[in-house]
């Protein structure tokens, strides 16, 4: 009994088998040969330099944080900020109580007028010949001491009105209004927008391609931008585990809109080698593999390819093409 076996099963099968034992440069069996469809895109294989770029992911600070805590023992009064409130320099952050302040003040004010009137008249005793020299002396250190307790409580004071020492952002508010802060105390922590940089674990075997001041691309995720950084500083100590080194880059052209954080990739450019490059249009899925159509003597030929990286929209073509062959693309 002869049995009839359709022409489209039959080529479904041999595409079947082959995909088992092909490889790069094998061509794909085909039921006939395909002519080359009128206006169709073609482009020539051809090797060029190619400099694969690796994208090290890092984290974004500033250069610049400030951690602002209280310098007395008092009750807080006011807290004008919140966690992300934009601060100008010399801005009133936080207000702290400082009625024991002003009445201590007072008292050492009034010592000082004391102190004061008690030096002038030991001067004018002293000039009639009518006290000592120790008398004298005795109370210029009386007037002095005063004088300088009456400065340290007004320095004392001013430590009641914490302002901002920068223009920035707040990012953190450690203490509520009506909280007893005691020196040393976290109150507010801000930093700079203007003076973000990335930080990122660059392995030592690329730590020669980033010299200090050497200009480098990165990437942003929140918001996505791309921008340039200088390279200020390579931690001189590289990580055992992971062995890389942290690298720290000034990033450039930043407006105040990149947060502490926020992940970026450092982008380095490997030393380039030749390469044969197609538009990912070009190639075909054929199940886990690929194929591309190539053009000979006016007619097209399946065949199969392996990829590598992409580079700007275009893949690397490993094996499976040679320089010189023509390849259609496909059109959008």
């Amino acid at each position: 009994m002869n049995l009839k076996i359709p022409a489209v099963l039959l080529v479904a099968m041999m595409l079947t088998a082959c995909s088992k034992k092909a490889g790069p440069g094998d061509a794909v069996p085909v039921e006939h040969e395909t002519p080359v469809p009128v206006g169709a895109a073609t482009i020539s294989v051809k090797s060029e330099p190619v400099a694969p770029r690796i994208e090290i992911i890092g984290t974004v600070g500033s250069e610049r944080i400030i951690h602002l805590s209280a310098r007395l023992s008092a009750y807080v009064k006011e807290i004008n900020v919140a966690a992300g409130s934009v601060v100008t320099q010399g801005q009133t952050l936080v207000v702290l109580d400082d009625r024991d302040l002003r009445d201590q003040l007072a008292g050492a004010e009034a010592q000082l007028r004391q102190a004061e009137k008690e030096f002038q008249r030991a001067q004018q005793l002293y000039r009639e010949k009518a006290t000592t020299e120790q008398a004298r002396s005795s109370a210029e250190n009386a007037f002095h001491g005063a004088q300088a307790q009456a400065d340290a409580m007004r320095v004392m004071l001013s430590y009641a009105v914490i302002k901002a020492p920068m223009d920035g952002v707040v990012t953190d508010r450690h203490i509520e209004a009506g909280d007893l802060a005691n020196p040393g105390q976290l109150l507010l922590t801000m930093f700079d927008p203007q003076r973000m940089r990335l930080e990122a674990p660059v392995p030592a075997r690329l730590i020669g391609k980033l010299p200090l001041n050497t200009k480098v691309d990165v990437k942003l995720e929140h918001p996505d931008i791309s921008l340039r950084g200088t390279v200020t500083e390579i931690v001189s100590e590289v990580d055992a585990m992971s062995r890389t080194r942290k690298v720290k880059i000034r990033l450039e052209g930043v407006k105040g809109d990149v947060l502490p954080g926020t992940f970026g990739r450092l982008c380095i450019e490997e030393t380039p080698h030749a390469a044969m490059l197609l538009p990912m249009k070009a190639i075909l899925p054929l199940g886990q593999l690929e194929m591309v159509q190539v053009v000979e003597n006016g007619h097209v030929l399946r065949r199969l390819v392996k990829t590598g990286p992409t580079h700007d929209g275009r893949v690397e073509i490993l094996s499976g093409l040679k320089d010189g062959e023509v390849v259609l693309v496909t059109k959008d």
